[in-house]
């Protein structure tokens, strides 16, 4: 895309720009027109037609979601599933694993509340072991540890690319080298990355990566995506099977499917496929490392910004750093803050001690507010945001 971004076409296609200033982004972005009108469009026709109907109609357009998701990540459709939810592709793989006695995982300290619930749960019921991997002096996780900690008892490498509470990005693709080395599975979190960094499954050595639509790629919620190594596959075998993800040869045996809808249901949000395969192809043609600079530029100021104001705290670490941008104040409570924004029509989100409890705990972190930005963010509302915000810190004391 070279150095420019059509930041004016980016927002005539964001119906949403009209509605104040988004910077919940981490949260849930913007659909644009194209992504929005594919899913209503979709919605009509099963209104109007049948949902059996709509779908045998509309098969091109639902594979093309495989299809699309593959161009992202540089794999095969067959590596591809379709999820309700980056959370259920995360546990569904996860607990496909056949956990031993005295088997570890190794995770930094980054991992998402969700991800952190489901290993403690593993633990219980197998005897397995999660290690934590220490971070860096950026608060990135620590790779020169992580080669320390890899032992015959490694079955899994977990790690959570962009935390949902913080702007750091960890050093993916040199876990990946490490376990790659070592033949351990490694398992990436792209929740917050995916649509905001490019993502190539190749270079970042990842067995296993899992996304969210609602996020940076701008699609539908109730729609996430799951990548699994195709040499992986047929070792990991899912803890509930359907007649979808095996095919039945009897009424008293059948074959598990051999490509990655194994970790998928036959029932599914079929407009939100759909759409989530039209906003990977609106992604793809804006070009991701043009959004990832834009998005880059766009947070580099705000956090500039940010730390000019007395009383106010950014805490995002990394040596490399997203569109996520948090901070609180020693003045008023995050909640406090949010809500009062929220008045003037600007959405931000606040980060909950469930959203990344080993390093909030490590760092003794209080509530803070999440500003997460896109490329169709403006400076303009950087400054907006700015100017807001001191008014309501300066309200009341």
């Amino acid at each position: 895309m070279g150095g420019t971004f059509d930041v004016e076409r980016a927002r005539r296609e964001t119906r949403g720009c009209e509605q104040g200033i988004h910077f919940n982004n981490a949260g849930a972005s913007l659909m644009p027109a194209p992504v929005a009108d594919s899913l209503h469009a979709y919605l009509k026709e099963e209104e109007e037609s049948g949902g059996y109907e709509t779908m045998d109609r509309r098969a091109c357009a639902l594979d093309n979601f495989y299809a699309a998701a593959a161009r992202l990540l540089n794999c095969t459709a067959d590596e591809i599933a379709f999820t309700d939810s980056a959370t259920r592709a995360w546990n569904t793989v996860f607990y496909a694993f056949d956990f031993k006695p005295g088997d570890q995982v190794l995770a930094g300290s980054a991992e998402y509340g969700s991800n952190l619930v489901a290993m403690l749960h593993r633990v219980k019921r197998t005897g397995a072991e999660i290690v934590r991997v220490p971070d860096d002096p950026h608060g990135q996780i620590d790779v020169a540890a992580l080669e320390r900690l890899v032992t015959p008892r490694v079955r899994l490498i977990c790690l959570t690319h962009i935390p949902s509470g913080g702007g750091l990005i960890n050093p993916a693709a040199a876990v990946g080298r490490v376990a790659t080395a070592a033949g351990i599975p490694f398992l990436l979190d792209a929740c917050q990355s995916i649509g905001q960094l490019p993502l190539d499954v190749e270079a970042l050595g990842c067995d296993i990566l899992c996304g969210t639509g609602r996020k940076y790629l701008r699609g539908p919620r109730g729609t996430g995506l799951l990548y699994v190594r195709k040499g992986l596959i047929d070792q990991l075998e899912p803890n509930q099977l359907n007649h979808h993800a095996a095919e039945l040869l009897s009424d008293t045996d059948y074959r598990l499917r051999r490509d990655a809808k194994r970790f998928e249901c036959w029932e599914r949000h079929c407009a939100g496929q759909v759409a989530l395969g039209v906003a990977i192809d609106y992604a793809l043609g804006w070009g991701i490392a043009g959004i990832e600079t834009r998005i880059s530029t766009l947070a580099t100021e705000l956090r500039r910004r940010l730390a000019d104001i007395n009383g106010l705290t950014v805490a995002d670490q990394g040596h490399e750093k997203c569109g996520i941008v948090t901070f609180f104040s020693d003045r008023k409570l995050a909640a406090e803050l949010q809500g009062r924004l929220r008045e003037r029509m600007i959405k931000t989100s606040i980060v909950p001690f469930s959203a990344n409890p080993v390093s909030t705990t490590q760092r003794h972190l209080p509530e803070m507010i999440r500003a997460s930005l896109h490329y169709y963010n403006t400076f303009e509302e950087i400054d907006r945001f700015v100017e807001n915000l001191q008014q309501k810190l300066l309200q009341d004391g």
